[in-house]
């Protein structure tokens, strides 16, 4: 552990911000994995549903710097090429 103060608060500031990245990314992860269900399934309503919420959150883990934003247009991409082929 630090001795000094502000290096002990970047420690538990740095643990906190970890915990929230973590959080986050788990969170993303589910969405994607909700839209892959759903096009495994074969039920485009469903997907449709899946396919907004997963590139909102996509986008929002993009701008809170998660992912670049080349991973996040090709996770997209992918998405909507899924999306379009199960029609």
């Amino acid at each position: 552990m630090p001795n000094i103060k502000s290096a002990k608060k970047r420690v538990l500031v740095s643990q906190a911000k970890a915990a929230q990245n973590k959080a986050a990314k788990s969170a993303l992860k589910t969405e994607l994995k909700k839209f892959e269900a759903a096009v495994a399934e074969g039920n485009r309503s469903e997907a449709d549903v899946a396919y907004k919420v997963a590139v909102k959150a996509v986008d929002r883990a993009a701008a809170r710097g998660l992912l670049h934003r080349n991973n996040a247009a090709n996770k997209k991409s992918k998405m909507t090429l899924k999306l379009s082929k199960l029609g």
